[in-house]
């Protein structure tokens, strides 16, 4: 079942999270942002510049994105490109290479450490298409 539910600000288990590896959908798996691209927005929920690419479809970015009118304000909702669950939120007002800052809830992540120690690339840079 689709993620829906936020966790309040500064309370979710991936927030302080310094390992290198991969967040992935809580809900089908899929893999949609590297650690490499986290940042700390000062925003309470953890925050990504840039999203993975497809498995399937490499020239596709693993997140879909929808114009949200909720709680009275226009918003760009974030959801995963396999099973379509709220991830969270995208704005315009993040560090570069992309400017984006993708805001997700904790409960719509899991998080997988990388092996060897390094970082998984991502490499979609979705701004052209908010």
């Amino acid at each position: 079942m689709p993620a829906t539910k936020a966790v309040p600000a500064w309370t979710g288990a991936l927030l302080d999270n310094k390992k290198k590896g991969v967040y992935y959908c809580s809900c089908c798996g899929v893999d949609l942002f590297s650690s490499s691209s986290k940042f700390d927005s000062g925003s309470g929920w953890p925050s990504f510049y840039d999203v993975m690419k497809d498995k399937d479809v490499s020239r596709l970015p693993a997140v879909d994105i929808k114009q949200d009118r909720s709680y009275g304000m226009t918003r760009t909702e974030v959801l995963c490109g396999k099973c379509s669950s709220h991830l969270g939120h995208v704005f315009n007002d993040g560090p570069q290479p992309t400017g984006l800052r993708y805001c997700i809830n904790s409960v719509s992540l899991k998080f997988k450490a990388d092996k060897g120690g390094t970082s998984n690339g991502g490499g979609n840079n979705n701004k052209n298409n908010l």
